[in-house]
């Protein structure tokens, strides 16, 4: 029954991410059911999404062709810091203790859900500050920290902070996002493989699960409106806060 659930979470969580972004929401507390440790748990779900991300990149790769052109967009400089940022976050969450990590989950769980329902309901209004270069690359970084560590919400604060910078193509910035996003899971993939943390046979479940949700997701990208979407990745977001707060340990 528990491999219908892990398959079922990641089939769901893989059509999240290719409609809305997400998905880690239910893979991450699926894993837990199936009695992974936290820092399991949130390592095996990193590494079961992270085929479906390289999919979705190699689709999105026209945009990222537009952002290579873009004369703001310095492409190979922000990968290099995505990069060396999900290796740093990786490394971080190797040292965090499995009690440690378990007391600050509902934290990061609510800060990610928080940052996805400002990211897809809140109308931007007017920009009281900019990010220049410098700044751009900073918030990449801390971004990429977070990425590597935790993950859920790092698409979003990663928009947010390329709108702050100045641009405003969708189409380009969320290429951009998906690219930046498969750098910095590369290097923590890598990391928490080497260190042993992926539990195989429920990272597998749960990547051939996402896999094909994210194949239908992206047919039904085109049909299913993206609010229901996001109003549904936000509903699991607070229900998995109020239960990490109130589950003992």
């Amino acid at each position: 029954m528990i491999f219908v659930l892990v398959a079922l979470a990641a089939f769901t969580a893989g059509f999240i991410n290719a409609v809305a972004g997400g998905g880690s929401f239910l893979t991450f507390p699926a894993l837990i059911a199936a009695g992974l440790p936290p820092i399991d748990a949130n390592a095996s779900s990193t590494v079961a999404l992270f085929p479906g991300q390289i999919a979705t990149g190699y689709a999105a790769r026209d945009g990222l062709a537009e952002a290579a052109a873009d004369s703001r967009v310095n492409v190979i400089a922000l990968g290099a810091i995505s990069l060396a940022g999900g290796l740093i976050g990786g490394l971080l969450l190797l040292v965090t203790p499995q009690t440690v990590f378990s007391r600050i989950v509902p934290w990061l769980i609510l800060f990610a859900t928080s940052i996805f329902a400002a990211g897809s309901f809140l109308r931007p209004g007017a920009k009281k500050f900019k990010l220049n270069r410098t700044g751009i690359f900073a918030a990449q970084g801390l971004v990429a920290i977070y990425g590597g560590y935790f993950g859920g919400g790092a698409g979003i604060l990663m928009l947010a902070a390329l709108i702050l910078f100045g641009l405003c193509d969708i189409w380009l910035m969320n290429s951009l996002k998906i690219l930046l996003a498969v750098l910095m899971n590369a290097a923590a993939v890598v990391t928490f493989i080497i260190a042993g943390l992926v539990h195989w046979q429920w990272t597998i479940v749960a990547a051939v699960g996402a896999i094909a949700g994210g194949y239908a997701g992206v047919h039904a990208a085109r049909r299913v409106p993206a609010q229901i979407v996001k109003s549904f990745v936000v509903a699991v977001g607070l229900v998995l806060t109020v239960y990490f707060f109130m589950k003992p340990g």
